[in-house]
């Protein structure tokens, strides 16, 4: 297959991994992650005696052990599911017979980075490229400091492409179509409709009164699904998990609602986690385990997490469309 212009990058981009579910490994990838001042915005002269002296002497070996349950052949479950997803939409976007692609994945931290596929786009040409974030739901602490790191990757290279920065896909029509579908799954799996738990990770509740859209785009998903199920609101509930410290974060608290449920009739759920596009610690660990047991111990029945798209077919026609589309008016 002939293409006559030059080739197309596609970068996607997620959040990072710890390259071992080993303490040193974890505590590497945790000071990169924690001393984002996107991530936590505490003055340094406060945050980094407590993130040098405290968390990172502490949360390692705990976050090690999480990941050592979960992980995979390959790799952790983010990088090994993100890269078969990414392997699949290569093998979609081949096929277009006007535009050759180059597709990479990097990591906001960790490894692989985004020097990494900058080095691949730079071998073989590449002139435009349009960065996807594997965040469904823009917010400043995901895919703003995404693309804060590419453009730091950039400052020391003379000569830069065309890049094409996607926002997000909050409530587009194929992303919603793909979790309607993987619901419906699931209950057909199960044999029966339960009821229908969003959870969303959540991000300090001053975020969002600064101007962080993230809560505005979580509640436009969980309102496309609900809409396009015909839930009413006694059949599902919306939640935010994984909150760290002592701030307020955005609610309902996952963990707080899901206990309570039991004792107000509702013994069997479902729950997905839509802001996640992989499976990864938060969805295979912190869901699948520790919310699992605490609905369990409250009274709760039946409990089944619904897996992230991750490299299913409605995943992979997103990704393309999302492509697509943003390279229309380019060449």
């Amino acid at each position: 297959m002939k293409h006559v212009n030059k080739p197309i990058g596609v970068l996607m981009m997620n959040l990072g991994t710890p390259e071992a579910p080993t303490p040193v490994a974890v505590r590497r990838y945790l000071k990169e992650f924690l001393s984002d001042s996107r991530v936590v915005d505490l003055n340094p002269i406060l945050w980094k005696p407590i993130l040098n002296g405290i968390i990172l002497n502490i949360r390692p070996r705990k976050v090690a052990k999480v990941y050592q349950q979960v992980w995979m052949d390959g790799g952790s479950p983010l990088l090994v599911l993100g890269n078969r997803l990414r392997d699949r939409l290569r093998e979609r976007l081949s096929t277009s017979e006007k535009h050759r692609f180059i597709v990479e994945m990097a990591m906001t931290y960790g490894t692989p980075n985004v020097e990494t596929a900058a080095k691949a786009f730079r071998q073989q040409g590449v002139e435009h490229i349009v960065v996807l974030p594997m965040y469904p739901q823009f917010s400043a602490t995901t895919t703003a400091a995404a693309y804060d790191r590419l453009m730091a990757s950039l400052k020391r290279c003379p000569h830069w492409p065309a890049i094409n920065l996607l926002q997000d896909y909050a409530d587009h029509e194929l992303y919603v179509d793909a979790l309607t579908s993987h619901i419906e799954a699931q209950w057909q799996k199960q044999g029966e409709k339960r009821h229908l738990v969003f959870s969303y990770h959540g991000i300090p509740k001053r975020y969002v009164t600064q101007g962080d859209p993230y809560k505005a785009r979580c509640e436009a998903t969980t309102a496309a699904v609900v809409s396009k199920l015909g839930l009413t609101l006694e059949e599902y509930t919306h939640v935010y998990q994984s909150r760290f410290g002592r701030e307020e974060w955005l609610k309902p608290y996952a963990d707080v609602t899901l206990k309570s449920m039991p004792s107000k009739g509702i013994k069997a759920i479902n729950v997905i986690s839509p802001a996640f596009a992989i499976d990864c610690i938060e969805t295979l660990e912190e869901i699948s385990i520790e919310l699992h047991d605490e609905f369990k111990e409250a009274g709760g029945e039946l409990f089944d997490y619904i897996p992230a798209l991750n490299d299913s077919d409605r995943h992979v026609d997103l990704y393309e469309r999302l492509v697509l589309d943003n390279i229309k008016n380019w060449m």
